[in-house]
C-alpha cells in the first residue's frame, strides 16, 4: 500500500476574512504568525505564499547566523536573535540543525583591521563575544588558510565571533510553519496576492488569485517582492533587488570547523554537516528579479577559495543557485506600520541579513501587529529615516544603488 504523507501544516480552505493577513511564506512571515498566536492570542491569521513555504530567500541562502554587525541598532537585535535559536528549536520540537561553529571575518588591509577593531569594541560594549585576531591566530582557528604574502590580498588578521553558526534553512521554515499551524494559523500556498484594498486611508483587504480576503491588518514580508506589493498602493521603497549566487561542493572529510568570510575577496564559506563546502559570493551588480546563475561566479568562487585555502584546488562544485536580496542604501531593514496607510505593515529591505533576523523580528512584529505600538527594538528601522536624512551606520561608506524602484 502506498504511504500517505501528512502535511506538517495542512491545506486549509481560504476563508473570506481574517484578523491578520501576512504576505510571504518565508521565515519572517511564518515567525510573525507563530508569535502572534503564541504570545498575543491572535490566531485568525492567514499566511499567503505565491509558491510554497520557504521558496524565496528563506530557502535560497547559505544559512549563516551571527551577531557581528556594525551598528548598535542591528547588533542588539541580532544578538537577541542568536540567543533565541536554541530556545525556539526546543519549543517547536523541530531539529533545525543549529551548528554553533563560530564566524571568522578576514581582514586584508590596515583599513580593514581598523574597521574590525571598531566592530569588536562595539560588540564587546554590548556584551557580544567578539575578538580581534592576528594572521597567525586566524590560521590556528582555520589551519587551511594561507597567511603568506603570496596572496593578492594577504591576510592581516580577522574578527572571530564564537556565537555565530549555521542552521538548515529548510528546517527553519518547516519548523515555524508547523508550529504556527498547530496554533491555528492558516497557511495558504500557491496563492498569489494581486491587489491590496484601501478605503479612506485604511487597509480593508487583499485580492488573491483564489479570491478576495477581508482584513484590517496586512503585513508585507515577501523579501525582494515586497517592493512590488508596496507599489500596489503607491508606495515607493528605497530598495534595489539584487541576486546573490551561492554553490555547494562535493563532500569532503571535515576540515573547516568555522564560517570564514572575506570582504576583499567577496567570498564566504562553511562546511556542512554532510561535508559539502557551502559558499557564497557578492551580489550581482545589476537590479533584477531573476534567479539565474552565471559561470562568472563559479569562476570567481573557485579562484577566491583556492587562493585563501590552496588545499581546495581540484575540488568540484556540484550545485549552484541564486536568491534575491532586497538592499536598502544603508543595508538596514525597513519596518513600518500604520504609516502612511492604517493597517499596513512592512518588513523588508533585509538584504543578505534576512535569514539571521527572522524569528526575533517576527517576535517583535507580532507585538507591533497585536498592539499597534512599535517596539523599541524596531523603531530605528522606520522608512521615515530616509526622508529625515538619518540612515543607519551599517555600512562604512554610502553605496549608490541608483534610483529607487
Amino acid at each position: 500500500m502506498p504511504i500517505k504523507l501528512k502535511s506538517l501544516w495542512g491545506k486549509p480552505p481560504l476563508k473570506s476574512g481574517y484578523d491578520v493577513v501576512i504576505i510571504g511564506g518565508g521565515i519572517h512571515g511564518l515567525a510573525t504568525a507563530y508569535f502572534l498566536a503564541r504570545d498575543h492570542g491572535v490566531k485568525d491569521v492567514a499566511v499567503i505564499e505565491r509558491r510554497f513555504v520557504g521558496y524565496g530567500g528563506s530557502g535560497r541562502n547559505t544559512a549563516i547566523v551571527r551577531a557581528n554587525q556594525r551598528s548598535q541598532e542591528n547588533l542588539k537585535l541580532y544578538d537577541e536573535g542568536l540567543k533565541l535559536w536554541p530556545r525556539l528549536i526546543a519549543e517547536l520540537d523541530f531539529n533545525m540543525m543549529f551548528f554553533n561553529c563560530g564566524n571568522l571575518n578576514l581582514a586584508h588591509s590596515e583599513a580593514a583591521i581598523s574597521a574590525l577593531r571598531l566592530q569588536v569594541v562595539t560588540a564587546q560594549f554590548y556584551g557580544v563575544i567578539s575578538e580581534l585576531l592576528d594572521a597567525r591566530q586566524c590560521r590556528e582557528i582555520v589551519p587551511a588558510l594561507d597567511i603568506s604574502d603570496r596572496l593578492t590580498y594577504p591576510i592581516l588578521g580577522g574578527m572571530y565571533h564564537p556565537p555565530g553558526g549555521t542552521l538548515r534553512h529548510d528546517a527553519v521554515a518547516w519548523g515555524l510553519a508547523k508550529g504556527a499551524a498547530a496554533k491555528g494559523v492558516r497557511i495558504h500556498q500557491y496563492t498569489e496576492v494581486t491587489g491590496l484594498k484601501v478605503e479612506q486611508g485604511r487597509v480593508t483587504g487583499v485580492v488573491t488569485d483564489n479570491g478576495p480576503i477581508r482584513t484590517p491588518r496586512v503585513l508585507i514580508a515577501a523579501g525582494g517582492y515586497s517592493t512590488l506589493l508596496a507599489g500596489l498602493v503607491g508606495l515607493r521603497l528605497p530598495i534595489h533587488v539584487l541576486p546573490i549566487q551561492a554553490m555547494v561542493s562535493q563532500p569532503v572529510k571535515p576540515f573547516l570547523h568555522h564560517v570564514v568570510s572575506s570582504g576583499a575577496y567577496h567570498v564566504y564559506c562553511n562546511q556542512s554537516l554532510k561535508g559539502e563546502l557551502v559558499t557564497g559570493a557578492h551580489m550581482d551588480p545589476w537590479p533584477t528579479y531573476t534567479t539565474n546563475v552565471t559561470a562568472q561566479y563559479i569562476k570567481h568562487q573557485a579562484e577566491a577559495l583556492t587562493e585563501l585555502m590552496p588545499v581546495l584546488k581540484g575540488l568540484r562544485f556540484m550545485r549552484i543557485w541564486a536568491g534575491l536580496a532586497d538592499m536598502t542604501p544603508d543595508m538596514a531593514p525597513i519596518i513600518q506600520g500604520n504609516d502612511p496607510i492604517e493597517g499596513l505593515y512592512l518588513d523588508c529591505g533585509w538584504g543578505y541579513f534576512g535569514f539571521k533576523s527572522g524569528p526575533i523580528t517576527g517576535k517583535y512584529l507580532a507585538q507591533y501587529l497585536a498592539t499597534a505600538e512599535c517596539p523599541e527594538a524596531l523603531k530605528p528601522f522606520t522608512l521615515r529615516r530616509f526622508e529625515q536624512g538619518r540612515p543607519l551606520g551599517e555600512i562604512a561608506t554610502p553605496i549608490n544603488y541608483g534610483p529607487w524602484n
